[in-house]
């Protein structure tokens, strides 16, 4: 009797296309019997998702124009029953909890080794998820200190105000102004706030604000 093959719909969401092919590659050697749609950007991983019923869909964390955590959440409403594999080269130990957190079901490096991308699909297409050791490690952290999976928590009321302020483009005698304290005192707090973030410049802290606001 033959044995029969795995049917599922794929969306490969990259903007290289060398990517998606060697993604394409794989499913081959895994004989899966399935339809595979391609999307190079957002809009067309959205675009897609409205008009197929996708199983299974492998996707960046980071495209030209944005950053895929930007439509997970449409992407369950418009289709819950999707599951997603973010398969990206951003570090799992800082990214990957933010991503589950909004509902991915799995998170893989794309520096891991092909057989490990393997199982991934073969464990989400079975199982409904797949958490690597690391994360799943994460996980058990994040439950001690939630502050693991959004580092904005480590800021005060203030520091928020301030942070918010900055990505809005004001500088330090404008800040100062507005909440009538001292310019060395919006200083302090700036360099306060790049500590407990781990970050060097205001392009980071634009980049937090709009992953974890």
């Amino acid at each position: 009797m033959n044995e029969v093959k795995p049917k599922a719909t794929f969306l490969l969401a990259d903007d290289h296309s060398l990517i998606r092919q060697g993604i394409v590659f794989i499913l081959d050697d895994l004989d899966f019997e399935c339809e595979v749609f391609h999307a190079s950007n957002l809009s067309k991983i959205l675009e897609t998702v409205k008009e197929n019923q996708i199983d299974i869909l492998i996707m960046d964390a980071h495209f030209p124009e944005g950053n895929s955590l930007s439509i997970m959440p449409e992407i369950k409403e418009i289709s819950p029953d999707t599951k997603i594999l973010i398969f990206t080269g951003t570090d799992e130990t800082t990214q990957s909890l933010k991503y589950i957190n909004l509902g991915a079901n799995g998170f893989l490096s794309k520096l891991s080794e092909e057989q490990e991308l393997k199982n991934a699909i073969l464990k989400i297409y079975h199982g409904g998820e797949y958490i690597s050791s690391v994360t799943q490690s994460l996980l058990i952290n994040s439950i001690r200190n939630p502050k693991i999976i959004n580092p904005l928590l480590k800021l005060t009321e203030r520091e928020i105000e301030i942070a918010e302020m900055y990505v809005k483009g004001h500088g330090n005698l404008e800040i100062s102004n507005k909440l009538q304290i001292k310019q060395n005192t919006v200083s302090t707090v700036k360099k306060r706030i790049f500590e407990k973030l781990e970050i060097e410049n205001i392009l980071e802290l634009v980049a937090l604000m709009k992953d974890y606001r």
